[in-house]
């Protein structure tokens, strides 16, 4: 499976990601399940231990349902970086992955990764497209 994803949704999250080099960016992804990421939502990440682990302010995630119920944007997944490891699934991230189906995209050093969570904790890789 592929997922389409613009370049400057790349940009973003990239950017977003080098500009907090000591700690993990989050946000949500919306769009298409299975097809494409048409937006994200950068939000808090207001874990205890921001330098390793992320957890999305729940007002944001609460909103996105909301918003969702309502005829918005579908939630796909989140993003989120790894600023002193590498683009692939973490064991917190495992212990997370408990929604099968939602995509997780992983940021670190530079390169940017789309996983699905297959339940379980469980993760496979998702490719990502380009798409202008």
């Amino acid at each position: 499976m592929a997922l389409r994803i613009s370049r400057a949704l790349t940009a973003q999250m990239l950017a977003e990601a080098e500009s907090a080099p000591g700690r993990e960016i989050c946000g949500l992804l919306f769009g298409r399940a299975g097809e494409e990421i048409t937006s994200i939502q950068p939000c808090a990440n207001v874990s205890d231990r921001p330098d390793i682990a992320f957890e999305i302010d729940p007002a944001s995630l609460i909103a996105a349902h909301k918003a969702q119920r309502s005829g918005g944007p579908v939630l796909i997944g989140w993003y989120h970086s790894h600023p002193n490891g590498r683009a692939e699934p973490s064991p917190c991230d495992r212990d997370a992955a408990f929604e099968k189906g939602r995509i997780w995209v992983i940021i670190a050093q530079g390169n940017l990764r789309a996983w699905g969570a297959i339940g379980s904790g469980a993760f496979a890789e998702v490719e990502l497209e380009p798409a202008d």
